[in-house]
């Protein structure tokens, strides 16, 4: 690969002005932040919309604040759509993903013999719920094989659905790793076949662009907090329109339904059935602030700089000696996994942590179906974001490399 590289100027190759952005992002001045994938750091714009709802709260009421801001706080799911290629009606807002990913799954209801479909790579939530759902209606899940990239094998995901198939779940990007399944394909085999198709797009919205519409999928769930740079505390979910017909969500409450008057009740239209009636307001500007931003620098440019970035990452770590990445797949994001040759990887990280460079590590119980097959877990991950420069992740390389030569 061509390392020239990106940063020796204000404006990299992709025409956007690092040297503003890091200006606009305060924590680039004390840290080498490598844990996007945990959660991004915040723009002094996304910290401003939060901080400034919370003092309106503390000037004219919780209520009063909300009233005031009920534009601006409506807008976020127009944004969000933007940004995924659905409508606003298709939007739910939640103060997570897992809580997102949750109203989707158990909506759906499932019967003795009915099939789970999932990959290796599914995230260990999701994997505890559809284990759970077996257990309570008699469901048997189904892990789809890896083909020769590690990645899903959409060749045996054909094979595998039948008409016992109830669902086909997927992570779009693991945690712990830079692999990125191929979602269209698996889009295009479940619409063929009639299978609703729930994709956990927690590490990739932000990331790089994330379309719908070209995916295919019928739910999706998202984070803020990750690589779209919103604060802790929120989350979302895309539901096609289509899909609410198999949908029933498995709570309801004043923002998802209306009394009838008859001991009954309507769900709302859309997806604002899955929602609860209560939120953070300021976490939600917040989360509109980063999506603005995001649709601003265009999603793109982000996805070719953040990709530039892991592909150069991890060619300079499997260049050094007693270092190993472990990223699977035919195609790859920003998020970056390596081992170091006889180094505890708590020990690697906390050599890192001590350099003023954050990272994080991947859990065995995090990734189950993926830990039963490799084995490799835990493993240092690293996950630059576009506000990144080679010169940070050269640092991080350099801490690396001397820790294997100490050990070798």
């Amino acid at each position: 690969m061509d390392h020239t590289r990106m940063d020796d100027i204000g404006t990299d190759h992709t025409g956007m002005d690092i040297d503003a952005l890091r200006k606009d992002t305060p924590g680039t001045a004390n840290r080498v932040h490598l844990n996007n994938a945990g959660a991004g750091l915040l723009s002094r714009q996304t910290l401003e919309a939060v901080t400034s709802h919370l003092e309106l709260e503390a000037a004219v009421g919780g209520y009063e604040a909300a009233d005031q801001e009920q534009d601006r706080i409506d807008a976020t799911r127009t944004n969000l759509a933007r940004l995924l290629g659905g409508r606003p009606d298709e939007l739910a807002l939640f103060d997570n993903s897992t809580h997102a990913w949750n109203a989707a799954f158990y909506s759906l209801t499932f019967e003795p013999g009915d099939r789970i479909l999932t990959g290796r790579a599914e995230y260990g939530s999701n994997v505890l719920a559809y284990l759970q759902t077996a257990r309570r209606s008699g469901a048997e899940v189904v892990v789809v094989p890896d083909d020769e990239f590690g990645q899903l094998d959409t060749a045996a995901l054909t094979g595998l659905i039948d008409e016992r198939t109830r669902l086909v779940g997927v992570s779009h990007v693991p945690t712990s790793g830079g692999l990125v399944n191929p979602a269209a394909e698996i889009g295009r085999i479940t619409r063929a076949a009639g299978v609703p198709f729930l994709l956990d797009a927690t590490q990739t919205v932000g990331q790089f662009p994330v379309d719908v519409t070209e995916i295919g999928c019928d739910m999706l769930t998202g984070t803020g907090r990750k690589f779209l740079r919103g604060p802790r505390g929120t989350g979302f979910l895309w539901v096609r329109s289509e899909a609410l017909e198999y949908l029933d969500p498995f709570v309801s409450d004043i923002e998802a339904a209306t009394w009838d008057g008859e001991r009954g009740f309507t769900w709302h239209d859309g997806a604002r059935r899955f929602e609860s009636w209560e939120a953070s307001h300021a976490n939600v500007l917040g989360l509109d602030a980063a999506v603005r931003q995001a649709l601003d620098l265009g999603m793109e440019r982000i996805g070719q700089r953040a990709t530039a970035l892991g592909a150069y990452l991890r060619d300079r770590l499997d260049a050094l000696p007693g270092v190993t990445t472990y990223d699977l797949g035919r195609v790859r994001c920003a998020i970056v996994t390596a081992k170091v040759d006889a180094v505890p990887t708590a020990d690697v990280a906390a050599a890192l942590a001590r350099q003023g460079i954050n990272v994080t590590t991947t859990v065995p119980e995090h990734t189950q179906f993926d830990t039963e097959v490799r084995d490799v877990h835990p493993l240092v991950r690293l996950s630059p974001h576009y506000y990144n420069t080679e010169a940070e992740l050269d640092r991080a390389v350099e801490v690396i490399a001397g820790l294997a030569r100490t050990a070798g």
